[in-house]
């Protein structure tokens, strides 16, 4: 394979071109929770969208906790790429894999531990709990496929490869729509058919990938690796201390989402609900912004890689001022659409009117969440996973502890309230961290 090339001066532009498949491919995913919550929205019954919200909340919890799969694998594969050691590339991405499925099995094994967790924490009605039981027996399995979703994406991100990324995505997102809609609407199967279409698609989409990406490494790489140099005992110790640190990084932060979630069940169900619809925007928004930092990864990983600052910096520039402008123009969206939208998730009048008091929360979030998600994406790059991890545990910390007072006193606009200070320390923490990454040069 050539040696890849990127000019010193990382402009928006070329930024901006790396990221259009990302952000084409990352509506779709928002898609799916969007067409999940509408689904379950408009079933008559507010517990079927209490359910969906806890149980998808803590599946992601889970799955997410493992982000270290993608994260982990794009930043080694990029730094890899910019020191032309293929071989390192292809054992990296099969190493990954490797791990991803002992995890899944592991994860399978756990899911009667994760209901008695959920029934523990939130306390659910009984109604509540069989509806979130059915649903997480279904979804479990999919850990294997979803997993190993994780690693392809990272491979494909760390290349620069962002076209097959966006197609990986878009397909599993469109096919977990199209099968998620039939079986609910069509076959009547509520959130039974929810989370059978996510297995389906997740398995449909693995198996398609896995041979794409078998041929790809083959003809680009010439290289076909062999099955005992991918589990070298010091190789998995190595990686494991590698990625240990995005591991505590990524359930911290899975686990603030999952504590919006328990302090709005502990407002009310109606709340809950509520915030299960919100919520939508945010993550909607999240995806759009990430596709900057997304790209960004791969281009910081190959700068330090062959150690040359000036791209690095025109990046960091140009990336976050791409991002924030971005989220400025999806709050003037929402700003438009929002009751369009609420409309469209519920047909409960009750639900539609309180989630229409929030709208300023909504308009407020995006442009500053932009910031930590960008920061995000430098330091998986960099690779700086120690910063990351001590970020998060502070944000957390700080965040958990305004929650419960803010929402003693100002009620859910309290919780939001909390979610947004979650954003700024996110960006100040790890701005406070950001010349650790200049020494690398």
């Amino acid at each position: 394979m050539a040696s890849a090339r990127y000019p010193a001066r990382v402009t928006k532009t070329h930024l901006f071109n790396l990221s259009i498949p990302i952000f084409l491919s990352n509506i779709a995913i928002p898609l799916v929770g969007l067409v999940d919550t509408a689904l379950m929205g408009h079933l008559g019954n507010v517990q079927f969208l209490a359910a969906t919200s806890i149980a998808t909340s803590v599946i992601t919890m889970v799955f997410w906790s493992f982000g270290f799969l993608r994260m982990g694998t794009t930043g080694l594969v990029a730094q890899s790429l910019g020191k032309g050691d293929y071989r390192e590339i292809v054992l990296i991405v099969f190493r990954n894999l490797s791990v991803a499925l002992f995890i899944s099995m592991i994860l399978i094994t756990l899911q009667n531990p994760i209901l008695e967790l959920i029934n523990n924490f939130f306390k659910p009605s009984i109604n509540t709990q069989l509806l979130i039981k059915k649903y997480i027996s279904v979804r479990i399995w999919s850990a294997p496929a979803e997993l190993a979703m994780y690693v392809l994406v990272g491979f494909y991100l760390g290349l620069q490869k962002t076209k097959i990324t966006s197609l990986l995505i878009s397909f599993y997102s469109i096919m977990n729509i199209i099968l998620s809609y039939y079986l609910v609407v069509d076959l009547q199967l509520n959130i039974y058919g929810v989370a059978l279409g996510t297995v389906l698609s997740a398995y449909l989409t693995i198996v398609i990938f896995l041979l794409f990406t078998f041929f790809y490494i083959k003809n680009k790489f010439n290289i076909i690796p062999r099955y005992r140099k991918i589990l070298i005992t010091k190789k998995l110790i190595e990686l494991f201390n590698i990625n240990f640190d995005i591991f505590v990084r990524t359930i911290l932060l899975t686990f603030a989402f999952l504590w919006f979630t328990y302090q709005s069940s502990k407002i009310s169900e109606d709340y809950l609900a509520v915030n299960s619809i919100l919520l939508q925007f945010i993550i909607l928004a999240a995806f759009f912004l990430d596709s900057y930092a997304f790209s960004t990864e791969g281009v910081v990983g190959f700068a330090i890689g062959r150690k040359v600052k000036k791209s690095f910096l025109f990046v960091v520039k140009n990336s976050f001022k791409l991002s924030f402008v971005s989220g400025l123009i999806i709050s003037l969206i929402y700003l438009f659409f929002f009751k369009n939208i609420i409309n469209i998730l519920t047909n409960l009048e009750y639900l539609r009117f309180l989630c229409y008091g929030y709208l300023f929360w909504v308009l407020l979030i995006p442009p500053i969440a932009s910031l930590c998600y960008q920061y995000d994406g430098i330091f998986i790059g960099a690779s700086q996973t120690a910063e990351m991890r001590n970020s998060m545990i502070f944000s957390v910390m700080v965040y958990v502890i305004l929650s419960i007072i803010l929402t003693n006193y100002f009620n859910n606009h309290g919780l939001w309230f909390s979610l947004l200070i979650f954003m700024i320390l996110r960006s100040l923490t790890l701005r406070f961290y950001f010349s650790n990454i200049l020494k690398k040069f």
